[in-house]
């Protein structure tokens, strides 16, 4: 270990040396004042006669007082007191001495013209000057703490911040922004309690822990079906006896949870996913992606089962629900390492851009459409693509139900009269389930009878940076120039490479989007090659082969901070690597999450000095390039630390976190890393001298629970 630095300390000296010199020093001084007491007056011409007990000092008397008596110690004192002229150059020894003693003089001129310079300089700077200079001081005083703060090596020495505490076990399953008791106390009700509010919410200092029993995931296609109880928060008690979404749900052994396609609503997702195709006019569902479907957004998923199954279809499902401080739907969709995320639209619009998913899916999912005057069925218009599908599932939609119950007819007459207000097409009704579609075209709401539905919205209006809104009751999307029918699209995966055209109507030359590929390509091989020993997503377990020794690395998805284009998720899938991929758009920056919805991938608008909408141990893999850069150059209402602690949260144990950005910020990121006890490497980049590759991992800790 290095020996702490001692500061005020120089070279090699030890303070208690100096008494013996500081001692002659003094005997030396009171010498020479008996010295000058007993010398004679000057000429009375010169100068008046001092006072008896006051003789003046001479040049050579001034010198030989700070330098000491540079005469041989043998030569003794005149009769008239004076020691032997140092001025003499009648000999060799004299020449030396006076050789040195107009070195000694030239240095004192030198420090009497640099102190006389300096003190004239500050008298003529005026009082606003010097204002203005001490409250300069004082910024960069308070940068270079904030900087120093950041890096985490504010002390003396080599001594270091002290590694980041562990949370208590409460904070197992800690949500910030999602405290439904205190928003019920700030007065929020009518839904609007379930929704973010991070304006009250304090910075979280402690890294949240896994349950004492927590376990790594299992592999892919496994993973998905099978989990371990002990990771999240519902027990398999509590999901065999809730009856609500899941039928055969059944316990494998004690600490496993097993996800079964069947359902109280149908007989499967696989033959509830087939009726949705026929009801489209589809052969079956395979038929999904020649129509145009690829992203389906899944209100009130359940445990995620439906979009498990499109998964494997090529369809990416993108779960959102309430926040549950028991942890279901959301969390469990995500254990099994499936899309998902916390969200609410009771009064906000969802994060994402108008015209975003091929399909909305909501099967029981406990939203009352009638409700507000439609506006939740305005706000599914808007995020859904022209041509696009609504599919609900609902009892209220069971025509045989609602004959015999008024209350549930009138709710189903109330949505029935607001879809067509919207444009939309029932396609069909079968059961529990109804299928609209969205119009493509935008001369029918020019044709609705005067005052009937909501208004288009103004272009001011339609924006794509949905972030806080308030919903609103227009209806959106009909300005933009991504206003294309599912079906007139380029279908997956050819959607993914965009021509010049269309990337001109997002301000991206296809020159820089190409090289944005090239690049991104280029890195996936070099991140593979770094990690290929220990990820082994894209090698699937065999019948037989038993789970390697821990730790158990593997890679479902990937959390990107700083997608830009989408450019890491589209080489991810270039090179066959079966992983999804979260990409967020920082709203510090510019917004093309549009483009990267467009291209069939998912994605969301999100502040990084607030927490992200999940729960934690969420991704195996969190990414991020030039991130740094990007919220170091805005006004910064978090730290470097605090982004830190929250991607830990997201992160689960033994997932990796991969940072690209300029070297300085790499060091300090690298060391917070050590603070939050990863495992770091810097990497160093051959194409770019002046950036840095950060390659971490999250420990599992089991050792540090009480």
């Amino acid at each position: 270990m290095s020996r702490p630095l001692h500061r005020g300390l120089s070279g090699g000296k030890i303070a208690g040396s100096t008494h013996y010199s500081w001692d002659s020093q003094m005997k030396v001084r009171t010498e020479k004042e008996e010295l000058f007491r007993n010398r004679s007056s000057p000429s009375p011409s010169l100068s008046p006669s001092p006072s008896p007990d006051r003789k003046p000092l001479s040049f050579r008397d001034f010198v030989s007082l700070i330098f000491g008596d540079n005469s041989s110690p043998k030569s003794g004192f005149s009769e008239n007191g004076f020691g032997s002229d140092p001025f003499n150059v009648g000999t060799s020894r004299s020449r030396h001495n006076l050789t040195l003693l107009l070195l000694k003089a030239s240095l004192i001129l030198i420090v009497i013209l640099a102190v006389s310079g300096s003190l004239l300089w500050t008298i003529t700077i005026s009082t606003s000057s010097r204002g203005y200079i001490v409250r300069g001081y004082r910024r960069l005083q308070e940068q270079l703490i904030s900087d120093l703060a950041d890096i985490g090596e504010f002390s003396v020495g080599s001594a270091k911040w002290k590694e980041v505490e562990f949370c208590s076990e409460e904070f197992e399953n800690y949500v910030p922004c999602f405290n439904v008791s205190d928003n019920l106390a700030s007065g929020y009700s009518d839904g609007n309690e379930f929704d973010r509010q991070c304006e009250h919410e304090s910075k979280q200092t402690c890294l949240v822990l896994p349950p004492r029993n927590y376990r790594v995931p299992l592999r892919w296609p496994t993973g998905r079906d099978v989990i371990w109880s002990a990771n999240v928060k519902i027990t398999a008690q509590e999901v065999l006896s809730s009856g609500s979404l899941t039928k055969r749900m059944m316990m494998l052994e004690e600490d496993q949870i097993s996800f079964r396609s069947d359902s109280l609503m149908f007989d499967g997702v696989e033959d509830y996913s087939h009726q949705i195709a026929e009801m489209i006019g589809l052969r079956n569902q395979s038929y999904f992606i020649q129509a145009g479907v690829r992203t389906v957004l899944d209100i009130g998923c359940g445990y995620g089962s439906f979009g498990a199954h499109l998964f494997s279809k090529q369809l990416l499902t993108m779960c959102i629900a309430n926040y549950e401080a028991s942890g279901s739907q959301v969390q469990l969709t995500l254990e099994r390492g499936l899309p998902a995320m916390i969200g609410s639209f009771t009064s906000k619009q969802l994060p994402y851009p108008s015209l975003s998913f091929d399909m909305l899916h909501c099967a029981r999912c406990g939203i009352d459409w009638d409700q507000k005057d439609g506006i939740f069925l305005v706000e599914v218009d808007r995020v859904l693509k022209p041509g696009g599908y609504f599919v609900w599932t609902s009892p209220i939609t069971n025509s045989h139900v609602s004959l015999r119950n008024k209350e549930i007819q009138k709710k189903w007459k109330s949505v029935l009269h607001f879809a067509e207000n919207l444009c939309w097409e029932m396609l069909s009704q079968q059961d529990e389930t109804v299928v609209w579609k969205k119009t493509s075209k935008r001369n029918c709401y020019a044709s609705r009878k005067s005052g009937s539905g909501p208004p288009i919205c103004s272009k001011g209006h339609d924006t794509e940076s949905p972030y806080y809104r308030p919903l609103q009751s227009c209806i959106a999307g009909t300005h933009s120039h991504r206003w294309i029918p599912i079906e007139a699209r380029t279908t997956w995966p050819s959607r993914v490479h965009l021509n010049s055209t269309e990337l001109g109507s997002y301000g991206v030359r296809s020159e820089e989007f190409a090289e944005d590929s090239l690049n991104w390509n280029s890195a996936v091989r070099n991140y593979w090659s770094l990690l290929s020993p220990l990820i082994f997503s894209d090698h699937p377990k065999r019948p037989g082969d038993e789970d390697p020794s821990p730790p158990y690395n593997m890679l479902r998805n990937v959390l990107d901070m700083n997608a830009r284009f989408g450019g890491f998720n589209s080489a991810l899938l270039d090179a066959a690597k079966t992983v999804w991929v979260m990409n967020v758009v920082p709203t510090s920056g510019p917004n093309y999450l549009p483009l990267i919805l467009d291209r069939g991938f998912v994605g969301v608008l999100h502040d990084w000095c607030e927490a992200f909408p999940t729960y934690p141990r969420t991704y195996d893999m969190v990414h991020a390039e030039g991130l740094l850069s990007l919220e170091t150059s805005q006004q910064r209402r978090c730290t470097m630390l605090d982004l830190f602690i929250e991607i830990d949260r997201l992160l689960r144990p033994e997932g990796w976190v991969m940072f690209r950005d300029m070297a300085p910020l790499i060091e300090s990121a690298r060391t917070i890393a050590t603070r939050l006890k990863w495992d770091a490497r810097v990497v160093e980049i051959e194409s770019n001298g002046d950036e840095r590759l950060l390659v971490c991992q999250k420990p599992l800790f089991k050792k540090f629970q009480l």
